[in-house]
């Protein structure tokens, strides 16, 4: 991030399940950034590697641990590690997709996995460590394709909806521990071999068919998604729970 982020996380251990590319890289940079001691974790050890040396490069407490976000008996074993390492945990972000955007059986059981289960499973095994936070939260994130009806992708969009819904069941069921729950729902977003660069590169009919239906005339970045996640895990969204919020440039008014 180019410009230093407008609040102040020094104190804080935030965690992010998916973290090594892309919006959940951006996200651990972004909390880095502002002060806080982060943990993150992938399937990819290369990815992995280069997003710890990126946080630690920022000088507080850095954590990463590979885990395949799939294998439900792993992710206990990262969250623990995780709230050894930091000293506990305060924001948990479950950012992981299985991006599996066809319509047969192993599409939708890699977003039941990846994106739903993992997201419920991370949040139960972090929610003794939470409890213990003054300043709890966790973050999901969703997408734009869990707000419309769409005919590509239905598990991924099937999925992302169930997650925008879990956040407003968890988000109430939390409340009275004082841990808030929302979720990012973001638009088209273009990071180097990420699926929209290599739309742009593959498929330039497609990527220009989109581009047209966003209304700022650009695709999003990872940074403008991380600038949410701070803004949704610091005390000014301290009265905020149960919300899904929308960074699209306006991609969404087109339907």
């Amino acid at each position: 991030m180019a410009t230093p982020p407008p609040f102040d996380f020094r104190g804080y251990r935030v965690l992010v399940a998916g973290g090594s590319r892309g919006i959940g890289r951006s996200m651990a940079l972004a909390f880095a950034q502002a002060g806080a001691a982060v943990s993150i974790c992938a399937r990819g050890e290369a990815a992995l590697e280069d997003a710890r040396q990126a946080v630690a490069a920022f000088g507080g407490a850095t954590h990463v641990q590979r885990c395949d976000l799939a294998d439900a008996s792993a992710i206990g074993g990262y969250i623990a590690a995780a709230a050894a390492a930091l000293g506990g945990i305060d924001v948990l972000i479950n950012n992981a997709s299985g991006y599996g955007f066809g319509d047969d059986d192993e599409a939708w059981l890699a977003d039941f996995n990846v994106d739903l289960m993992a997201a419920v499973r991370a949040s139960r095994a972090a929610l003794p460590h939470l409890a213990g936070s003054t300043r709890a939260c966790i973050l999901h994130t969703s997408s734009i394709a869990a707000l419309r009806p769409r005919p590509g992708g239905p598990s991924y969009a099937a999925m992302k909806a169930a997650l925008s819904h879990y956040t407003l069941s968890q988000a109430l069921a939390l409340a009275p521990q004082r841990i808030r729950v929302n979720a990012i729902a973001p638009g088209s977003i273009e990071f180097a071999d990420g699926l929209w660069d290599r739309c742009r590169q593959e498929d330039p009919q497609r990527y220009a068919a989109v581009l047209a239906k966003i209304p700022f005339g650009r695709y999003g970045t990872p940074e403008e998604v991380a600038h949410a996640a701070l803004f949704l895990a610091s005390p000014w969204a301290g009265w905020i729970t149960g919300q899904t919020l929308v960074v699209d440039g306006g991609q969404m008014l087109h339907g």
